[in-house]
């Protein structure tokens, strides 16, 4: 799946930032049209470009304005993509068991409360063979990031509690590739691939892909290049797994 040309150094990161993710759902996303469900996806930024490819998609999400913010971009690119206002542990009332052929759950599962309860409900509205997109925060990269910061005892505390520095009443959970893959398989899931994202599209500074001519280019190189080697995984910033139901 082609990346979009980059504009400003922000839009750069972020096409470094996210590469990996659509890179590895080329082959998912490449044939006839799906039903696609993209729990949480907010405004659409990954809803509308699958849409453009010809699928089906369906954005499950809390906020109404998100979801009306996706609507105006749906418009806007003369694509079709259904909102539906809700939580991700009231998905299958929302959209019916089996009703998806892809799922994606990217940034969702840190925040949840019971992640294992989220990941059935998930296989829930997933039909057999389905393939679920699976995209969360790595706890070993946030323990670095801390300490890099002068955050020491921060970053103690990620060692071994994967909820350190949540606010009260709002859980923000990091995992490990094998907490990940654990929870994932124990959902009745088999797990495919495994990718680190962001090993260092968060680390290169900004001016230098404003300033520095194929910068971009490279960093985006790199990022494919590191994504599926196992001594790079606990440098990422977040993992994808893509599994199958």
């Amino acid at each position: 799946m082609p990346s979009r040309p980059p504009g400003s150094a922000s839009e750069r990161r972020d096409s470094a930032r996210t590469s990996v993710v659509w890179h590895a759902l080329g082959p998912v996303l490449d044939g006839p049209p799906l039903d696609v469900l993209d729990i949480g996806g907010g405004t659409g930024g990954f809803a509308v470009r699958v849409a453009q490819l010809g699928h089906r998609v369906t954005v499950v999400d809390p906020s109404p304005d998100a979801l009306a913010a996706l609507s105006r971009r749906a418009v806007e690119l003369g694509v079709d993509v259904a909102g539906r206002q809700g939580e991700l542990g009231s998905l299958a009332d929302l959209v019916g068991d089996g009703s998806a052929d892809v799922v994606l759950c990217h940034g969702v599962l840190e925040v949840v409360d019971d992640p294992a309860a989220a990941l059935a409900e998930l296989a829930r509205v997933l039909r057999a063979g389905g393939r679920l997109s699976l995209l969360a925060a790595q706890r070993h990269a946030a323990v670095v990031a801390r300490a890099m910061a002068g955050h020491i005892a921060q970053a103690h505390a990620l060692l071994d509690d994967p909820l350190a520095g949540s606010r009260p009443g709002r859980p923000f959970r990091r995992f490990s590739s094998e907490e990940l893959a654990t929870l994932v398989g124990d959902a009745g899931f088999t797990v495919g691939s495994v990718h680190g994202v962001r090993v260092f599209a968060d680390l290169v500074p900004g001016a230098l892909l404003e300033l520095e001519t194929g910068t971009t280019a490279a960093l985006l190189a790199l990022e494919q290049a590191v994504a599926t080697r196992s001594e790079y995984l606990p440098l990422a910033t977040q993992l994808h797994l893509l599994a199958t139901r």
